[in-house]
């Protein structure tokens, strides 16, 4: 019997507001809390609310046979908390079944596993924490952020404590083997890799209502067929996807909610198909193969490599900088400084600087607030350098850079007593009255008497 494993990403960035140079030294508020809100708000009406309402009612339908796994950013849960709170409370009776498993992941959808160990590891035990805190569940499988993955990352993922990464079935690693079955990592047998099945997800993802497609429409029931018709020896089929497919990349009058209500009881009317969560994938098969991946891959674009985040340099210049002051974050203690550092590494900054204008522009203009890449770049990097001030003098570079901060904190400190003074000063001096001035009267020479002189007396 075949197993569906359906996996869903959520995560949404935090949008910088139009960061200018001028603002460098002078504002340290980067957030467009405008647009922060208002496409939170119309993404969870459109997508989230509605489509786990579908799923909790389905997983009662099927009686706990229909199974699920979500991977949520700690930014996403940020902004569920400040700007959607309901939502939060819908992914808790959605954890309340027993049906849906919640996956480990890094909190910003970073790129941190590719630089740093100690602030790879300590990003996911803070997502982690959050997702049991909302939860009540500590996550046992590993999803990186979009999926990046190779033998390397794959061991150090599996010393961290995770057994099992989900990651992409790349065409020129798998080569003609086939994404359908469970996989181990080449240098650690010992870690199981699932691989996501491109075909299958992509069509949902990004064919779905595309009229030119050959297969259009795509009905449950055709899913369903090609799903029971695959290779009897193939043990389970990887369907991991972006969650915002339903009700935002694709919209609600495609039909992609009356696709999700049926595909559960279709699936489970066949008795040749399951559905099971990761955790379980891994304790009911064993690894027919170890996957050899020399460098990182992610499921994005045709190429699925790194491309869409580092493949130009307006990309790198910026991951660069970003992650040059990486040392110097991990001795400062302020939390402000660590806040805006964990989404300034959100990997969308970079995703908007990408300069493809081919076969994958269109999905790089989703939720994309900016015109285009070079705008994208001018802003983070404002915002970068702003950062860089104020880490400057919380920690310095060098003997030469703290002398320089304390001269900046004494002038700071001596022009915030000059305004003080000043506006004290402004306060005690009040204008005269103009009914209080003297009238001056012109005085003409023939007014001024002379005074009389007394003659002295004689004796």
């Amino acid at each position: 019997m075949k197993t569906i494993c359906l996996n869903f990403q959520i995560h949404q960035p935090f949008r910088y507001r139009k960061y200018r140079f001028f603002d460098i030294g002078n504002d340290s508020y980067y957030y467009d809390d405008y647009a922060n809100e208002t496409i939170m708000r119309k993404i969870a009406d459109n997508c989230y609310l509605p489509a786990n309402n579908i799923l909790l009612k389905q997983i009662k339908k099927c009686k706990g046979k229909f199974k699920v796994s979500f991977s949520i950013s700690g930014v996403a849960l940020d902004q569920f908390r400040l700007y959607a709170p309901e939502v939060i409370d819908s992914f808790k009776e959605l954890a309340a079944t027993g049906s849906v498993e919640f996956l480990s992941g890094t909190y910003a959808n970073s790129l941190v596993s590719l630089v740093d160990e100690q602030l790879f590891a300590k990003q996911v035990k803070a997502h982690d924490d959050l997702i049991e805190l909302y939860f009540g569940q500590k996550p046992k499988v590993f999803r990186n952020s979009e999926m990046i993955y190779s033998d390397e990352l794959g061991d150090l993922i599996y010393r961290m404590g995770f057994e099992t990464v989900l990651t992409e079935g790349a065409k020129h690693i798998l080569g003609w083997k086939s994404p359908n079955y469970l996989y181990c990592n080449a240098l650690n047998p010992r870690q199981k890799v699932l691989m996501r099945n491109h075909r299958l997800s992509d069509d949902l993802s990004f064919r779905f209502s595309n009229t030119s497609w050959n297969e259009y429409p795509l009905t449950a029931s055709k899913m369903t067929n090609w799903l029971v018709d695959l290779p009897k020896n193939e043990e389970l089929v990887n369907i991991f996807l972006n969650y915002e497919t339903f009700g935002e990349i694709q919209k609600k009058k495609s039909g992609i909610f009356d696709f999700l209500e049926s595909l559960p009881e279709m699936i489970l009317k066949t008795k040749e198909l399951t559905f099971s969560t990761p955790s379980e994938v891994v304790k009911a098969l064993q690894p027919v193969s170890a996957v050899h991946v020399l460098h990182p891959i992610s499921w994005a674009d045709e190429e699925r490599d790194l491309s869409a985040w580092l493949g130009n340099e307006l990309q790198k210049e910026a991951f660069n900088h970003l992650y040059a002051l990486k040392e110097r974050v991990k001795k400062c203690t302020d939390p402000k400084i660590q806040k805006d550092w964990l989404y300034l590494q959100s990997n969308d900054h970079l995703y908007y600087m990408c300069t493809k204008f081919f076969s994958d522009g269109e999905v790089h203009k989703f939720f994309n607030p900016y015109g285009n890449p070079y705008e994208a770049f001018i802003n983070y990097m404002n915002v970068l350098s702003d950062f860089t001030l104020r880490l400057n003098i919380l920690v310095p570079i060098d003997e030469n850079e703290a002398e320089l901060t304390k001269l900046r904190v004494i002038i700071e400190e001596k022009s915030k007593k000059l305004e003080q003074v000043e506006l004290e000063l402004n306060k005690i001096k009040k204008p005269i009255p103009a009914t209080a001035k003297p009238k001056s009267k012109a005085v003409k020479e023939t007014d001024i008497k002379p005074k009389s002189v007394k003659k002295p007396t004689s004796k």
